[in-house]
């Protein structure tokens, strides 16, 4: 595989993972959530794989391995187990409506190629045409937290927006250093089992995971 080649492919995989973070936005079903987010690690498992065979880093062979492993298989696991235990119903409220929330998602990846473009201008890197792509993951990750009332979903938004992170480390540096990323993936698996204490504890407490009747009860307070 030329790196050329290598490169093209990349930009597909990026289009890809943007693509599946405009579909956290519009998705209403709690499942089909799920499915997006594991078919986004699968593209970012992908990407960092091809960005290692580019740049010649080895250790982003075990960083995409890592993403495989916990982004498309672990957590996606622990999410469902969670939503079956807590017996979340199918449909999740949001409280911007869909359309709002797409056109303000088509700024925000309009800024980020804006805000970017002196950035790729100036980089060397293979995978610098991807930067925009990460940034705006991240951003549309952020915008799903705030537009999403039901506290789950506003964590796979959380998770969303930490692959854009990861993804944007990869296309401006080649990756963090593998230590770094060892422990930004055990953070994470830790943060999901604290997640699910902390889910059960809010089912418990609220009969509720909608965020808005946590507020509605702290307002009364």
């Amino acid at each position: 595989m030329s790196i050329t080649l290598a490169a093209q492919i990349n930009s597909i995989l990026a289009a890809l993972i943007l693509l599946t973070a405009f579909g956290l936005l519009v998705q209403r079903r709690i499942y089909g959530l799920l499915h997006l987010f594991a078919w986004q690690g699968l593209f970012l498992s992908i990407s960092t794989g091809i960005v290692g065979y580019v740049a010649g880093v080895n250790h982003l062979y075990i960083s995409s391995v890592l993403t495989l492993g916990l982004k498309v298989i672990v957590l996606p696991y622990i999410l469902h187990i969670l939503i079956i235990r807590m017996q979340i119903r199918k449909e999740v409220d949001t409280v911007v409506n869909i359309p709002t929330t797409m056109l303000i998602g088509i700024a925000l990846v309009i800024f980020s190629y804006h805000l970017t473009a002196p950035i790729i201008e100036l980089s060397t890197l293979v995978t610098k045409s991807t930067l925009a792509v990460a940034l705006a993951t991240v951003m549309l990750g952020l915008l799903m937290m705030i537009t999403r009332r039901n506290a789950v979903t506003q964590i796979i938004g959380f998770l969303s927006m930490e692959n854009g992170l990861f993804f944007a480390a990869t296309s401006a540096t080649y990756g963090m250093p593998l230590v770094v990323e060892l422990g930004v993936a055990l953070d994470i698996l830790i943060a999901a089992f604290i997640f699910g204490i902390f889910f059960f504890q809010i089912r418990t407490t609220f009969d509720s995971l909608d965020v808005n009747s946590m507020a509605k009860l702290k307002e009364e307070e």
